[in-house]
């Protein structure tokens, strides 16, 4: 259970760093408002997920899904750069996500 939780706070860490962009620095109001929600959510599962997942792993795969989801979503609906770089970056955080869930 602690790792579906984890991976729905980290879903939730997408969509907070989305609505913060959206947000304009936080001068637009409905995407403010989305992020705060989405952050104190997310903040929320992952305490949860800790309550039973070493702290290292639970932040490593919470900050990676992060990242992933983030560069995923600017690349398919803000137009950012797909650069061999950029991909086998995110390819190198997934490989460490599944090596960091196959040690636990």
């Amino acid at each position: 259970m602690a790792w579906g939780v984890l991976v729905i706070a980290g879903l939730l860490e997408i969509v907070w760093a989305y609505a913060m962009k959206q947000s304009d620095g936080f001068t637009r109001a409905i995407p403010t408002a989305i992020t705060i929600a989405t952050m104190i959510a997310s903040f929320a599962l992952l305490s949860f997920s800790m309550r039973s997942l070493p702290l290292g792993t639970a932040y490593t795969v919470w900050t990676g899904i992060g990242a992933v989801g983030a560069f995923a979503v600017g690349v398919a609906f803000l137009g950012e750069a797909v650069t061999h770089a950029r991909v086998i970056a995110a390819c190198l955080i997934i490989a460490g996500l599944v090596l960091m869930r196959l040690s636990d």
